[in-house]
């Protein structure tokens, strides 16, 4: 063998054995080892040929007969195949076999299913999941989780131990034939977010994630399965979007990846080679660059993208030789093991290479409980495989719902239409529901004809075009409001989804009529046929659940919150949705006042942006509970590549102090759970012994207990000799030892939680009654209502205020539950995190605690803290909710002591504001104002009195950090309020 052939081979080896090693960050290291010893053993029960076959997943059904059973029996006995993938079929004719092919084979075999959607997508009786672009619609990224908790919870009823799920691959192309709305959208944040819930959920249930189609399948007009698709992007083009959620995926723990049939000659330009079986994909990019550890899938190599160009067993030599794990689907087992043998024997393959993979299969194996086989259970399995989709559809046909077009705010339709049919009598005047594509009665022509009492006209695809100019006239002349729904038409974008010419004149007809809207029912890319549409809905299926949430928006009974997740035309971008006040619910409704009354704030914030006070910022003003002033300014940062949004996410800093914490000890005083007069050492034990125990809840929520206003604990953890944050505390990623999150690719020993707690019980005291403003204080706030609550603190403020509320975009680690590209960057650490912070809190302290702190670590919107600061101002109420009762809001935000301006938690103004030379917020301000500011740039203040809610949000520390002051120095945040109450309180 040649010296750099060896060179080339132990390199191949040290990669292998790496990759062995991978499984400790996902398992207990005792696990790991038991699997370590339990694959040795097995490994030496196997033959050559064997070993080969532990590489070769099989496909398996149960519909198709005793023949196919037979065959697939002697692969197993004669082979020992290492798995099998199942399907269609029925989910107890599959357990049954499932449990006859496990009990004769010699090895156990790995079971796994390409379920994306469900195990609804391969088995009959059971209920599908709608596609992943459905998903892509929803803002709350814990829907995603649920998804694949719910995939991983039927995977493992059915003892399949991988599913082929989820598809992360960015779907740029609306043009894609294979996979277009399997994507979660065009969005590579929202892709990466989504399918990293997606894995966590079905992992967490025990299930074998796999991230599908590496290196990216998205841009691509050619389906794979017949044909090698072509990509033709640069290496930095496809590091930029494509490979981004498989980074964050394989970051986050994914335990597999299936490579794709593509060709990109950017990343290999040997002639119709696809990826799957390229090395310079599969090792050097996946592997080496990237470094992957987990398991490696090909796509089915009985596919033509592979088998047109490398028939009878070939594909599996190269697929080796590229450096994947996992045969997919080789179409000939006999003549791919024949082959490799070969290929083995002429050290094209290496006997080492091949020993370790077969060892990491085998680990995987025993990690997903192979080694101690049950049978499947088939009592009750349909039901219990179908227990949580039908509620869970539900849910997500509500959350995705899309308004893309209310230009005439003709919806809901409710308060305008049948206010005016009621008044109406005969039929001359009244809705019409036109079901384009339909031809009986569903649940959407059900509603509209029995609740708003429509007329419903049924139009096939078949219709003859005869019949469009009568029905437009019939309608127009007797009909105030007609609503189309588009049912029933194709999900691919082939034949422009099988809409016929007919059905297309028909609608676009009827959408030149006064009070027309159109509902799409399916993928949305069909919208492009009708952008021009004054009101329009998007949903994303055509089932009874999707049907009903469309009719409750249209109706008034439910408000959208979808945007679309893929750009369908130029008027209808990635993004857009509109929402609006539903009056059941708590909202805040617009009545913006002319914008040229606001010119001063626009001259203030704009002379600030230029100074380099922030690079752009979000303004609201909120009077009489209604939204007359909101504006984003500048861009996310000084190199002005992303414009700030009035939906854009800022870190709050020390607003969580209020809009997390203080409302939580608000409820846990008037529930009765929690006294002001009690000690420290009365609600948490482990201070008693220190010098903190008796610090009265009052003087904590006051900042006069004496307690240091903040401890840096980062510095510690600092090398004094390289300045570099502690190996010993620190690392790159996730594991059972290092699982607190300090930012991206960033970890600390959970220990060390545990010290930061010893170091503030051992900090010393100031003067007690002496107003200190403290982090610490919110600390230990933060733990008083965790200790009460039995909930973590972000955990309780979700469910207690935030979801009440309907706030999606507001909570703790918002890159769990929203895409990076809402978040507004902070500072870029130079010398503790060493990155651009971006999603990750900015205090060093909360992000230490994991981001979740009393004092740090919430994130959210204007419009989200306006809710909060609205239902405060309220006292206690917004919409038709209650959160507090008014006497509880008021003892919080009055002026609680004599040594200070504070409140009960919330900050004040001065008490002698008007006479100060420096008032504080702002000169207008009436003293019954509460609110706080943030050290990120933030303010958010609320005035009873004056029944005014003013919201400043801007990222100041952006790039350095806190050095710039001009934000403060400028009084930008006080000047801009004062310019808003002059315009809504006429000075």
């Amino acid at each position: 063998m040649a010296k750099g052939n060896k060179s080339e081979h132990m390199k191949k080896l040290i990669l292998l054995l790496a990759c062995a090693a991978s499984f400790s960050s996902s398992f207990s290291q005792s696990k790991v080892e038991q699997a370590k010893r339990w694959a040795d053993s097995v490994m030496l029960t196997l033959s050559k040929d064997q070993k080969i076959a532990q590489l070769m997943i099989i496909r398996a059904h149960s519909n198709l007969g005793a023949a196919h059973v037979q065959q697939v029996t002697e692969l197993i006995q004669k082979y020992n195949v290492g798995g099998l993938c199942f399907f269609q079929g029925g989910p107890v004719r599959q357990a049954n076999l499932t449990n006859f092919y496990q009990s004769i084979a010699q090895t156990p075999l790995l079971i796994t299913i390409d379920g994306e959607w469900g195990l609804g997508m391969r088995l009959d009786s059971v209920v599908s999941l709608p596609r992943q672009l459905m998903l892509g619609a929803v803002q709350d990224a814990s829907l995603a989780y649920g998804y694949g908790k719910i995939l991983g919870e039927q995977c493992k009823r059915m003892g399949i131990q991988v599913n082929f799920a989820p598809v992360v691959d960015v779907n740029n192309n609306p043009n894609n034939p294979v996979i277009n709305d399997r994507s979660f959208g065009e969005d590579r944040y929202k892709v990466a977010l989504f399918g990293v819930q997606v894995m966590k959920g079905m992992q967490d249930m025990g299930v074998m994630a796999c991230a599908k189609h590496f290196p990216g399948h998205g841009d691509t007009e050619t389906d794979s399965h017949y044909d090698l698709p072509i990509i033709s992007k640069t290496k930095s083009q496809l590091d930029s979007l494509e490979l981004y959620p498989f980074r964050e995926l394989f970051e986050s723990g994914v335990g597999s990846v299936m490579i794709g049939h593509l060709y990109i000659p950017a990343i290999d330009n040997t002639k119709s080679q696809a990826t799957s079986l390229s090395y310079n994909n599969v090792t050097k990019l996946l592997r080496e660059e990237l470094r992957y550890k987990g398991l490696t899938f090909t796509d089915a190599l009985e596919m033509q993208g592979v088998k047109k160009f490398y028939p009878d067993g070939a594909a599996s030599v190269q697929s080796l030789i590229a450096g994947n794990d996992l045969l997919c689907l080789p179409s000939d087992i006999p003549a791919a093991i024949k082959k490799i043998k070969t290929a083995l024997k002429k050290k094209k393959l290496h006997w080492d290479d091949l020993n370790s993979r077969v060892h990491r299969v085998l680990m995987a194996k025993y990690l997903h409980g192979l080694a101690e086989l049950k049978p499947i259970d088939t009592n009750n399995l349909v039901n219990d495989l179908n227990v949580k989709t039908d509620a869970f559809k539900k849910l997500l046909a509500q959350k995705s719902a899309t308004l893309v077009r209310n230009e005439q705010q003709m919806l809901p339709l409710s308060t305008a239409a049948m206010s005016f049919v009621s008044k109406v009598t005969g039929a001359e005047k009244r809705i019409a529901y036109v079901a384009i594509g339909a031809v009986t009665e569903n649940g959407m022509t059900q509603k509209m004809r029995n609740e708003l009492k429509a007329d419903v006209f049924f139009f096939s695809y078949k219709s003859d075009a005869g019949r469009i100019l009568s029905l437009v006239e019939l309608i127009k002349h007797n009909y105030s409001h007609v609503v189309i729904g588009l049912h029933g038409y194709s999900r691919r974008p082939q034949n422009n989804f099988g809409i016929s010419s007919t059905a297309l004149q028909l609608t676009n007809s009827l959408l030149q009529l006064p009070n027309a809207a159109l509902v799409l029912f399916g993928n949305p890319y069909a919208m492009k046929n009708f952008c021009d549409a004054k009101n329009a809905l998007v949903c994303y299926e055509d089932d009874a659940y999707t049907q009903q949430a469309a009719f409750d928006i249209i109706y008034g009974n439910q408000k959208p919150t979808g945007k679309l997740p893929v750009t369908v035309c130029e008027q209808l971008k990635f993004g857009t949705g509109i929402t609006y006040t539903d009056p059941k619910q708590a909202g805040l409704p617009r009545s913006l006042l002319a914008p040229e009354k606001f010119a001063t704030v626009d001259s203030i914030v704009t002379d600030a942006i230029e100074k380099k006070a922030f690079p752009g910022c979000v303004v609201m003003a909120v009077k009489d509970g209604k939204i007359a002033f909101e504006k984003a300014y500048g861009y996310y940062t000084y190199e002005q590549q992303e414009p700030m949004t009035t939906e854009s996410v800022f870190d709050m800093a020390s607003v969580t102090k209020i809009c997390a914490t203080t409302i939580s000890v608000m409820k846990l005083y008037e529930e009765g759970k929690l006294d002001l007069k009690k000690r420290l050492g009365d609600y948490l034990p482990w201070v008693n012994g220190s010098n903190k125990q008796d610090l009265l809840i009052e003087d904590i929520l006051l900042h006069q207990a004496g307690l240091k206003s903040w401890i840096p604990f980062y510095k510690e953890t600092i090398d004094t000799n390289s300045g570099i944050p502690s190996a010993q505390l620190y690392v790159n990623g996730p594991s059972e030892t290092y699982n607190v999150r300090v930012a991206d690719t960033f970890y600390m020993r959970n220990d060390w939680v545990d010290t930061m707690y010893q170091r503030i019980l051992q900090s010393e005291m100031g003067q007690y009654g002496k107003y200190v403003y403290s982090d610490n204080d919110f600390i230990f706030l933060g733990k008083i209502v965790e200790q009460l609550t039995g909930q973590t603190l972000d955990e309780y403020v979700r469910t207690t205020f935030y979801q009440p509320l309907q706030l999606a975009a507001t909570g703790f680690r918002p890159l769990n539950h929203l895409p990076v590209n809402r978040i507004v960057p902070t500072e870029r650490e130079v010398q503790f995190r060493r990155q651009l912070l971006r999603g990750d809190v900015h205090d060093p302290g909360a992000a230490m605690f994991g981001g979740i702190a009393g004092h740090a670590g919430l994130f959210s919107t204007a419009y989200e803290l306006a809710m909060i600061l609205q239902m405060l101002n309220n006292g206690g109420t917004i919409g038709n909710q209650t959160f507090f009762k008014s006497e509880t809001v008021q003892k919080f935000i009055a002026y609680g002591s004599e040594n200070s301006r504070r409140g009960l938690g919330f900050d004040k103004p001065e008490k002698d504001n008007a006479t100060r030379k420096e008032p504080y917020p702002a000169l207008l301000v009436s003293p019954s104002t509460f609110g706080h500011t943030g050290y990120t740039g933030t303010g958010v203040w609320g005035d009873p009195e004056n029944k005014i809610v003013y919201i400043f949000l801007s990222n100041r520390v952006y790039p350095e950090g806190g050095t710039n002051t001009k934000l403060l120095t400028l009084n930008v945040r006080g000047k801009v309020q004062d310019a808003i109450y002059k315009v809504l309180l006429g000075k």
